[in-house]
């Protein structure tokens, strides 16, 4: 007999993410003001990302603060994580938006702007 094959949409690790924050966020998810707070939550942590990353590599080297933070590499996971709550409360599928980005970006080198 054929193995069934399991929905691609399901097997990916944002479900298994979604089950977490679904743990984390009980008491706050569906709450109005949650969503808000994830797109403030998300745009602080690319202010955090960009601190950290100038200050090893960038015009900032003299930021200390900023060095002894975590790094643009730590950052970076948590801009992930603001991202897939905020797609989990809206009921976005990552898949779908990304195969739809990397699609814009083949277009685009395709048929570049003139």
């Amino acid at each position: 007999m054929k193995k069934k094959q399991p929905n691609p949409q399901f097997s990916t690790p944002f479900n298994d993410y979604f089950k977490l924050f679904d743990k984390y966020d009980k008491k706050v998810k569906y709450t109005e003001e949650y969503g808000s707070f994830l797109i403030l939550s998300l745009v602080e942590e690319i202010g955090e990302m960009a601190r950290a990353y100038l200050a090893k590599h960038g015009r900032k080297q003299t930021n200390l603060a900023a060095q002894e933070d975590e790094t643009y590499e730590q950052e970076l996971g948590d801009i992930l994580i603001s991202i897939l709550r905020f797609a989990r409360i809206k009921n976005i599928n990552l898949h779908e938006r990304v195969m739809y980005s990397l699609k814009k970006i083949e277009k685009r080198q395709d048929e570049p702007k003139r």
